[in-house]
């Protein structure tokens, strides 16, 4: 039925029944964290894809669920079935169950992963792909907060630092010409000067209801409560910058071609940056994607998304007129000689 994996000593009967037991146990637990999920998807949200898509995963978990498998559960003798721990004992919101049961889920097929590759490797590999569609089913169904992406929705100029002497001074200004949205961007210097700059620059935004992004760290985010983060596409997976970061907060992606527009809505995204429009040091060596790429954006994307890369005044109408409704911009505004009356004139654009 399965290919054994060949090794230069075969496993003992005893090894042989623990690996089937742990494939068993897991199987089994994958399912369930599957079947809470689902239901929610199917009388709590109403939504029939989720819906579909959990049952599809569920009876691809059952081919693998074999009676060799089943025949080598011993409950009596598990000594993990009176394991419990006080987190388990109560749920706090509908939110928080989905959270543990896909956890489980996870947790459970990266067990299968592995385990798989002593068993049957077309199971593991299986396993390995199944887990990132439960990645991308927990970006799905835990949303951040709608206030937070509704702001978001509302700031068509977005603010990205670089590094500057006058970092504070700079978008304080802006903040006063009416800028709601900045990102802390800074890839140079070490954490103990990165953290209480951020930890500022949290504060100046919040003073002016404005919201506060970090670029690339999720734990900087979180250790300065950021409203989010903002990944480049080598940075983390969004499912899992979501499990870490929460629900609550915003995660945005960069992408610069089409492929990665659609990859980052799959992945749940809440907004994107859709770019180098235009060649900037910013992106040193990185190709413009051109007005092309936006005129895409503004026809294919399904969420908000803001052109980024070499935008000033000067061009910013050609921006406008690819179909870009949000923009994002670095030195138009942190090298402009007035940041308050460059962000004025900025926004009287759109």
């Amino acid at each position: 039925m399965h290919q054994q994996i060949q090794s230069s000593s075969a496993p003992s009967p005893t090894t042989t029944t623990a690996i089937y037991r742990i494939l068993d146990a897991n199987l089994d637990r994958a399912r369930e964290g599957l079947r809470i999920v689902e239901e929610w998807c199917r009388f709590g949200a109403d939504d029939v894809a989720l819906t579909a898509e959990c049952k599809a995963m569920r009876q691809e978990l059952a081919q693998w669920h074999s009676a060799e498998l089943r025949a080598a559960r011993n409950t009596p003798g598990d000594v993990g079935t009176g394991m419990t721990h006080p987190d388990e004992e109560q749920r706090t919101s509908v939110d928080d169950v989905l959270l543990v049961n896909l956890c489980r889920v996870q947790e459970a097929l990266r067990v299968l992963e592995e385990y798989g590759k002593l068993y049957w490797l077309e199971m593991a590999t299986a396993c390995k792909q199944l887990r990132y569609r439960v990645y991308t089913l927990e970006s799905k169904l835990l949303k951040p907060n709608h206030s937070a992406l509704e702001r978001l929705k509302r700031s068509p100029l977005y603010l990205v630092t670089s590094p500057s002497d006058r970092l504070f001074e700079t978008v304080e200004a802006a903040l006063q010409g009416g800028l709601t949205l900045v990102q802390y961007r800074d890839k140079n210097r070490n954490d103990d000067e990165r953290f209480p700059l951020a930890e500022k620059l949290k504060q100046l935004c919040h003073q002016y209801k404005a919201l506060f992004i970090v670029n690339d760290r999720v734990d900087l985010a979180i250790a300065v409560d950021a409203d989010g983060v903002h990944l480049g596409q080598q940075d983390m997976p969004i499912a899992v910058a979501r499990r870490l970061i929460g629900t609550h907060k915003l995660i945005g992606r960069s992408t610069h071609c089409p492929d990665d527009l659609h990859r980052a809505i799959a992945e749940g995204a809440d907004y994107i940056g859709v770019g180098p429009v235009y060649e900037t040091p910013t992106k040193a060596g990185r190709a413009a994607a051109g007005l092309d790429y936006v005129r895409y954006a503004a026809q294919h994307a399904t969420l908000p998304w803001y052109a980024i890369g070499g935008i000033h005044p000067d061009n910013l109408s050609d921006v406008l007129a690819a179909g870009a409704t949000h923009v994002a911009v670095v030195r138009a505004i942190m090298a402009a000689p007035d940041p308050l009356l460059t962000t004025q004139h900025l926004l009287s654009r759109f």
